[in-house]
């Protein structure tokens, strides 16, 4: 069963929830074109995770998810709100959510974690999460180590709940080519940050559609935090810093506020752009619904 189906939603589709730029506002629009539309609360505290549940809700009536990092201060506290405001669908990143798993499946929350690998999705699987985000590391942002092509089949035989296939899909084909693999709906980071409702800065979805086939570099390696974003002027100085052995606090000085900058000033020079290696594909600014609905298209053109 497709997981549109299990959520009553149009689309077997999630947009990642991407911090600093999934807002409630965003997250509505994409619930309202057919996908599920998720809040981004990385970067975010508790209140302002609250007000943005309040907005989305204000805009839709349709199911929408919140994602939480839980390496964030204020996680716990998100955590309650999260459960207390009924949202559909929670999913998380950097870290387990064991501890929360009982008061969201006690609000009727379906819980979908985020993994890099085998391991923690059975630990997950055991802690009661309704299904697992099975993260390839073509993905922005934040990645693991495996291919979405390796990882998606190996978690998909290691549980028995659904697996959403991401990193590296933005298109029907590569759609066709999660579920060929095993899983039962897909999400999408990239492929959104050049709808006409992601409220991104323009330079930074331009930065997305210049981008060539390798147009992306892996920072943060030799400090354990690999991130994959755009090539630019800092992601150049900073790949030099770590050759040269520079230790993890200079290196996060380098870094210090860049995604902001390039998500809000439209710095996309010193700013850390993140997008994943599909950005190669992405050739133009349209209406969430038309990237929902052209990706529909071509995925009944190519299934096998």
């Amino acid at each position: 069963m497709r997981i549109n189906e299990l959520l009553g939603i149009k689309y077997p589709v999630f947009q990642g929830g991407m911090a600093n730029i999934s807002d409630g506002a965003f997250a509505a629009a994409i619930s309202e074109a057919g996908a599920l539309g998720i809040i981004g609360a990385g970067g975010m505290n508790a209140e302002a995770l609250a007000e943005q549940i309040k907005i989305c809700k204000d805009r839709t009536d349709k199911p929408f998810g919140v994602n939480i990092m839980l390496m964030n201060p204020d996680a716990d506290r998100m955590a309650e709100i999260a459960a207390g405001e009924g949202v559909a669908v929670i999913t998380t990143g950097a870290g387990n959510p064991g501890k929360y798993m009982k008061m969201w499946n006690d609000a009727g929350i379906k819980v979908f974690p985020v993994v890099s690998g085998v391991a923690l999705a059975r630990r997950l699987e055991d802690s009661g999460a309704f299904g697992i985000i099975a993260e390839g590391c073509e993905s922005g942002g934040h990645i693991g180590e495996l291919t979405t092509m390796a990882l998606v089949p190996q978690v998909v035989d290691a549980v028995k709940i659904p697996v959403i296939a991401a990193g590296g899909i933005a298109s029907g084909r590569q759609m066709a080519a999660a579920f060929a693999l095993g899983a039962c709906g897909i999400q999408a980071g990239t492929m959104f940050l050049v709808s006409s409702e992601c409220p991104v800065h323009e330079n930074y979805k331009e930065a997305v559609i210049a981008a060539r086939d390798t147009g992306t570099a892996v920072t943060g390696r030799s400090a354990g935090a690999p991130v994959r974003v755009l090539k630019n002027a800092m992601v150049r100085e900073y790949l030099k810093l770590e050759k040269e052995g520079a230790d993890l606090m200079e290196l996060e000085k380098f870094t210090l506020g860049s995604l902001r900058r390039a998500v809000k000033d439209g710095d996309t020079k010193t700013g850390s752009v993140m997008a994943g290696q599909v950005s190669g594909m992405l050739k133009e600014i349209r209406p969430a619904a038309e990237i929902l609905e052209n990706l529909m298209k071509e995925y009944e053109n190519v299934r096998i």
